[in-house]
């Protein structure tokens, strides 16, 4: 496989301003689980190998179920495994992730809002934008998983 830049070590000063973001996302109010299927998720549809790789792993440590991570990819499919909030977020996930095909629609924005507050909301929205943007990072630098 073509050996690309490593565009974390080679713009450190990026870097840092990822790992902000990163720190301010693990001190919100999301939970664990919620950030792990933000991650997941969004990582599933970016297609980043590197990043469900350890995002995965990172969710089975926190006590995440494997049928739920092998599921997630047909979340919409399963009745009763994933509440309403976590269909909620990975259908913003989903929407923010593929932000170019619809944008976010009316009626699950309002949803949203109807169940987490305008703090919540913020926090999943930046998640989703965090995770993409270390996705493309991965997959532009052929990233590969960790054993």
């Amino acid at each position: 496989m073509e050996k690309r830049i490593n565009i974390l070590e080679t713009e450190p000063e990026a870097t840092k301003a990822m790992y902000a973001l990163a720190g301010y996302i693990e001190k919100s109010a999301l939970t664990n689980t919620h950030k792990e299927l933000i991650k997941i998720r969004a990582s599933q549809l970016n297609g980043c190998a590197f990043c469900i790789n350890m995002h995965t792993k990172d969710a089975l440590k926190q006590g995440e179920t494997a049928q739920r991570i092998f599921l997630l990819n047909a979340w919409k499919e399963v009745n009763d495994l994933y509440t309403q909030e976590e269909r909620i977020i990975l259908a913003l996930t989903e929407a923010v992730t593929l932000i170019h095909q619809d944008g976010i629609p009316t009626d699950l924005y309002r949803e949203a809002q109807a169940v987490f507050d305008a703090h919540y909301l913020s926090q999943i929205i930046m998640a989703v934008v965090l995770i993409n943007s270390w996705n493309r990072i991965a997959i532009s630098s052929l990233l590969q998983p960790a054993d």
